[in-house]
């Protein structure tokens, strides 16, 4: 009996590590295909009138950011198995949250970006669409003394969803 048992448990010990191994697990929720290797991403320009001349900067360094620090992907130049390019296509002030003396308690910076993804190794997950999003700001303060901040919280916003929209199955 002992004879037809052990083999038996050998199997299921090296099955179950086996299995063990072959699974992958993501924090971030990716899920990228083990054959996508690279990320390329393109200077996003701005053509929104209003855009601080940094908007482009500070969103094409958010975006290589985003990806070098949720995937194990490799950032190259140009022809990546993943490829974004785009351009910042609207900035705007607007008040919002007015007060009973018509006059606004809050100012809101929204930014608009035109995204072309390709995904050189699936195509059918390629996409061209636009991400807004915006960030409230008091009046009391000075737009020019707070931009830079709320440009950076804004982009941490876009890049998520840019990447939630590209990689990930949620």
């Amino acid at each position: 009996m002992n004879r037809l048992i052990l083999p038996f448990l050998i199997a299921l010990i090296v099955s179950t590590f086996y299995w063990s191994c072959s699974t992958s697990y993501s924090f971030t929720g990716a899920s990228i295909s083990p054959e996508v290797k690279t990320v390329s991403i393109d200077f996003f320009s701005s053509y929104a009138p209003l855009a601080p001349p940094i908007a482009g900067q500070l969103f094409t360094e958010a975006m290589k950011d985003i990806f070098l620090s949720q995937t194990n992907l490799v950032l190259v130049k140009s022809n990546g198995d993943l490829e974004f390019s785009g351009s910042i296509t609207g900035y705007r002030t607007s008040p919002v949250a007015i007060q009973g003396n018509e006059t606004a308690a809050l100012n809101r910076v929204t930014m608009t970006v035109n995204v072309k993804f390709i995904n050189n190794i699936d195509e059918s997950q390629s996409f061209e669409t636009n991400f807004s999003r915006f960030e409230d700001f008091e009046t009391s303060q000075d737009l020019s003394s707070v931009e830079e901040e709320i440009i950076r919280s804004i982009n941490d916003q876009l890049t998520q969803d840019i990447f939630n929209k590209s990689v990930t199955n949620w």
